[in-house]
């Protein structure tokens, strides 16, 4: 079968697992396809994935191969496929706009982002390379808060006809004037904020339906997340962080019979610990009561990877994404959005996202 050709923009830590993620399961069978909750979708395996265009604006990063700037500082994620074939094609200059904090000047340039001195591309050129790279998706890997540049980029990809698949927190495809812009122009979009495979998210989401479907009232909790990589340095401003609550919250708040008040609720990043790394530590509280008024907490503290963690839904989403392609499917898919993401145009609850997401594999939902 054909390639799928992606674009990305971004290429840090999660861009480095995905296109890691590729290589190492290009080799393999569905026999020994350890991590990946669907070996085949519509034909697809992941080694059918190809990076075609990437854009970024670390001067380390940029004018290099793609198989050599995802390894370039200050990506800091585990290395679980240190042979990757050069691709023929170099990270080419983005635009900077909101995607860099003034904050992060001030840390180690191991920690943070150095701006490449190459002239920031236009909008006319990032178009152009998309459609000269052949690109069909364009994955958005931006850091947390770059609500400029985030939508720059979608007006890219929407003008240069190309899918889009927002992994982070800037409200996307769950805006209606943006996704009534992806529907109109025929082109298929996911998102927005992906959950990780097993993840703070998704594992909180888990135990608060445990307890509704349990009968146990939950009265209050919090997830608190620290972690190593740029995202958390990224995060330290706390004005960059107001969708990035709003999204992990809602995904919690969706599943629980009666929201509840702001007060005792409180998910989101905590701190910024350099030497984790990659690595993400959550730290989950929940407080609730039992048969006869009875009250009962629970404590969690869940250690991942956080880049890898992700690799593996993007590569389901990717997936989703070359099926609308080739039905002819415009605008949010919503399914493989409900189930890929955390702050989707439309929640539902996990097992029910699952299905419905499995019945647009199949071909039986349109979106």
């Amino acid at each position: 079968m054909d390639r799928i050709k992606i674009a990305i923009v971004g290429v840090g830590n999660c861009a480095s697992s995905l296109i890691q993620g590729i290589e190492y399961y290009r080799n393999r069978t569905d026999l020994d396809a350890i991590g990946l909750m669907h070996w085949d979708i519509g034909g697809y395996t992941p080694g059918d994935i190809e990076v075609v265009a990437a854009f970024d604006i670390d001067g380390r990063k940029v004018g290099r191969d793609i198989a050599e700037a995802i390894f370039a500082p200050p990506n800091c994620t585990k290395i679980f496929c240190p042979e990757i074939q050069e691709t023929g094609r170099t990270v080419k200059m983005g635009r900077v706009l909101d995607g860099c904090s003034d904050h992060m000047e001030h840390y180690p340039e191991a920690r943070t982002f150095v701006l490449s001195d190459e002239p920031e591309a236009t909008k006319e050129e990032v178009v152009a390379e998309l459609k000269a790279s052949g690109a069909e998706i364009l994955l958005n890997y931006l850091p947390v808060g770059s609500e400029e540049a985030a939508r720059f980029y979608a007006g890219c990809a929407l003008d240069a006809g190309v899918a889009l698949i927002n992994n982070m927190p800037v409200f996307i495809a769950s805006d209606p004037e943006w996704s009534e812009r992806f529907r109109a122009r025929g082109v298929p979009i996911i998102g927005d904020d992906v959950k990780a495979q097993l993840g703070a998210t998704i594992t909180h989401r888990t135990l608060a339906d445990l307890f509704a479907k349990r009968g146990v009232v939950l009265d209050r909790t919090y997830q608190l997340n620290t972690g190593g990589n740029t995202d958390f340095l990224n995060m330290l401003k706390h004005e960059r962080l107001a969708s990035k609550r709003v999204s992990k919250t809602e995904a919690v708040q969706s599943v629980l019979p009666h929201p509840l008040e702001d007060e005792n609720i409180h998910i989101g990043p905590s701190d910024y610990v350099p030497w984790q790394n990659d690595n993400k530590v959550c730290f989950l509280r929940m407080e609730g009561r039992l048969f006869g008024d009875v009250p009962m907490n629970l404590e969690l503290r869940l250690s991942v990877e956080d880049s890898p963690n992700s690799g593996g839904v993007v590569i389901d989403a990717i997936r989703c994404c070359k099926l609308a392609l080739e039905r002819g499917t415009g605008g949010v898919l919503v399914s493989p959005s409900s189930f890929f993401m955390k702050h989707p145009p439309e929640q539902y609850p996990d097992d029910e996202a699952y299905a419905m997401t499995e019945e647009f594999i199949a071909g039986r939902r349109q979106v």
